[in-house]
């Protein structure tokens, strides 16, 4: 049984048609969207803006790039080379002022903008992410959750319902939605995807084990954990045989 703030926030927001003067379609405007940022560098960028806003929230209003270099775990030219896309170079002596730096990161990542998530596939992940309370604070939130399984549709996860995926056109419609997460087996992904790029969704992660094929306009980010795990493996592997090697250096 959801709880009266539950029921109030889904009533919200199925009555909810508009949204100010943010289209949920729109790019981001701005210097920061137009520029391009080499992927390496995009993909230490939320590194960089969780740091930030740690230390926003511990009060510090300047970091030298050193420091922030240590608390990313990057050296200093690489993190000076990756702010560089987004026209900021601190100030020598001075380093950078945190809020500022925040808030050029945010633009750059698309972080102003309103983004509302429809999560398809209800199972044990999908209702982890969907009950995950780190996307609001991060400028996502999760709007619908779908899923096939006549046992599951109509339970509720947190104040979501889930709804049936043969709706799925018209929850997104609804919703408003304009970024799509899918975790839902490799043989209905690809369905699932075309339907989401039909619908308009070109923003999609994909926690499915296949390669989804898509429009070129269409981002589609994969996770694979074990993919993951499997580095992970290398590195440790690795990491062993050269603490092996040095014990057995230092034995001669």
């Amino acid at each position: 049984m959801a709880s009266e703030d539950a029921r109030s926030r889904r009533t919200a927001l199925e009555r909810d048609t508009g949204n100010g003067s943010k289209s949920a379609g729109a790019p981001p405007a701005g210097a920061a969207a137009q520029r391009h940022i080499p992927p390496a560098s995009l993909d230490r960028l939320p590194v960089y803006l969780r740091v930030l806003t740690a230390m926003l929230g511990d009060g510090i209003e300047r970091v030298s790039s050193d420091e922030l270099a240590e608390a990313a775990g990057v050296n200093s030219p690489k993190l000076r080379k990756d702010l560089s896309y987004l026209g900021s170079y601190g100030t020598r002596g001075v380093g950078y002022d945190v809020a500022y730096l925040s808030g050029q990161i945010s633009a750059a990542l698309g972080l102003t903008l309103t983004w509302r998530v429809a999560i398809v596939g209800a199972g044990n992940l999908g209702r982890a992410l969907a009950g995950y309370p780190g996307f609001g604070s991060r400028g996502f939130e999760v709007v619908a959750l779908l899923d096939a399984d006549p046992m599951v549709i109509g339970q509720e996860v947190g104040w979501l319902r889930i709804s049936p995926v043969d709706s799925l056109e018209a929850v997104l419609a609804k919703t408003r939605a304009n970024m799509a997460v899918l975790s839902v087996p490799a043989e209905v992904a690809q369905d699932l995807c075309d339907r989401l790029v039909e619908s308009g969704i070109t923003s999609i992660l994909n926690f499915a084990p296949v390669v989804l094929q898509a429009p070129d306009d269409v981002q589609i980010r994969k996770v694979d954990m074990a993919t993951e795990l499997q580095i992970l493996a290398y590195h440790a592997q690795r990491s062993q045989a050269l603490r092996i090697a040095e014990r057995a250096r230092l034995a001669r």
